[in-house]
């Protein structure tokens, strides 16, 4: 009864919302036939990246060219309740990619270590002779390409902010391991979320109140704000409002009621602050 599974507060209100499947982009979308034309719009950029292969083939610089092939950010189509993108779950911060350049390295490999955006340019600019800055962020990943055992990152720090005009999607915190994530939500009253990815990859058990758990998550809490002061991440941004005000809810679909607490939050009766 009620939020007995201790998710998000907001996550459960998001559902009635711009990128909620009660209401998603407050019209009639029908979500399947909305994912099955998302395919067909790949697709036609296979068509396209196909057409490009040709011509570097044709013009005897295949082998030789570096091609990136990738998304800009995960999607959801329903996942968690929700759509589109912004928040921290597997299927909003996953980014498709493929590489490809057989003189660089062989293909039919997969990277099992957490290569993130930052590190594009540096391997754009490794594969090119060139020398990273000191200043830039990231690292090439040419030689993980190749099957190396280097040296790589143990987090991945994953940062979104409030945007006014999308206001149901939260500043979100997130400190992925290749086991763990833990995710914190900034000027809520709500619950943070910790899931093991490697036995939960569709993270359906938040284990934050697990007594189990509770060592591993106090120290990915504990990583998450070192890394946060760190990298000068502990002032938030106000933005200005950009484009249209998306903050509609359908009365039909209780529009008017907030969703409840997560059931560790609510107790039956006042604590006794005298019983010592």
């Amino acid at each position: 009864v009620g939020n007995s599974r201790n998710l998000p507060r907001w996550l459960l209100d998001q559902r009635n919302s711009w990128h909620g499947v009660d209401f998603p982009y407050h019209s009639e979308l029908d979500i399947e036939r909305y994912y099955k034309r998302y395919c067909e719009a790949l697709c036609s950029v296979d068509d396209s990246v196909g057409t490009v292969l040709k011509q570097l083939e044709k013009m005897g610089i295949r082998d030789e060219t570096l091609v990136i092939y990738m998304g800009d950010n995960g999607f959801m189509f329903g996942e968690h309740g929700l759509i589109d993108k912004r928040v921290a779950y597997e299927t909003s911060i996953r980014v498709p990619m493929l590489m490809q350049c057989p003189d660089l390295f062989e293909g039919g490999k997969v990277v099992d270590q957490m290569v993130a955006n930052i590190d594009i340019a540096p391997t754009i600019m490794e594969a090119m002779g060139l020398v990273k800055p000191p200043h830039m962020d990231g690292e090439s990943f040419i030689d993980l390409a190749r099957g190396m055992d280097v040296p790589w990152r143990d987090y991945f720090l994953y940062v979104y902010y409030w945007e006014k005009n999308f206001p149901q999607s939260p500043t979100v915190f997130s400190l992925r391991s290749d086991r763990f994530k833990y995710t914190t939500y900034y000027g809520l009253w709500d619950t943070d979320e910790f899931y093991d990815i490697q036995a939960d990859p569709t993270e359906q058990k938040n284990m934050i109140r697990d007594p189990e758990m509770a060592k591993e998550a106090k120290a990915m809490e504990k990583r998450l704000y070192e890394m946060m002061a760190d990298l000068g991440g502990m002032d938030i941004p106000m933005n200005a409002p950009a484009g249209g005000f998306n903050n509609k809810r359908l009365l039909q679909r209780d529009g008017d009621k907030a969703a409840d607490f997560p059931g560790d939050f609510v107790v039956d009766e006042p604590i006794n602050r005298d019983a010592n």
